[in-house]
């Protein structure tokens, strides 16, 4: 399974019109797009869960696509780094 960032999303964009645009390419096992913990907006980015073959093609063909007037930023997710505990003031 290949994880897919998905970057400069509009944010009215849904889960369903994100995993029908990938679908195009091959199967999608998931799609969660990220909201702000706080606020609970959208952040304008998420993440697509997609067979390695079918990544590789959806990665080169959707980055720098048009998605409601914004070009994609797409490639594969990378792991997220360790980030020390945020105190409170």
């Amino acid at each position: 399974m290949t994880s897919i960032y998905v970057g400069n999303l509009p944010f009215t964009v849904s889960e369903d019109e994100l995993r029908t645009l990938f679908e195009q390419h091959g199967s999608v096992h998931s799609v969660k797009l990220i909201n702000d913990r706080e606020t609970g907006r959208p952040r304008g980015f998420g993440f697509v869960e997609m067979d390695p073959s079918a990544a590789a093609v959806a990665i080169q063909r959707l980055n720098g696509a048009d998605l409601g007037g914004r070009a994609l930023r797409i490639n594969e997710a990378q792991e997220r780094e360790e980030r020390p505990a945020r105190h409170p003031r």
